[in-house]
């Protein structure tokens, strides 16, 4: 598509796994398991098994971190997509697609 684009930006909050700069979009793929997804869910599981504090502990500080991130580059003018691990796998198209619009809607 042409998109010129950076990956892994360390000097942004939350180190990017793909940045548009001109756009001022930044993408994070996130995995299932160590950013949360279901964590309610997940959680559950979590307590039901080996070195459960931890691991529940562990998963909510990501989770809350990814937030954290996600709110400094707002505040500093960026768009934040997220993807998730598995829905990149099933359908890469798609995900392609969302990142694509929203880079589309900042050059219009």
């Amino acid at each position: 598509m042409g998109f010129r684009f950076r990956k892994n930006v360390r000097s942004l909050p939350g180190k990017p796994d793909i940045v548009f700069s001109r756009e001022r979009v930044a993408v994070f793929c996130d995995g299932d398991f160590w950013h949360g997804r279901n964590w309610e869910e997940r959680k559950r599981k979590l307590k039901a098994g080996a070195n459960a504090k931890y691991w529940v502990a562990k998963i909510k500080a990501n989770i809350d971190r990814d937030r954290r991130h996600e709110g400094e580059l707002s505040e500093l003018g960026w768009s934040v997509i997220r993807l998730w691990e598995l829905d990149i796998v099933a359908d890469p198209q798609q995900a392609a697609r969302k990142v694509a619009d929203a880079v589309l809607s900042k050059r219009n």
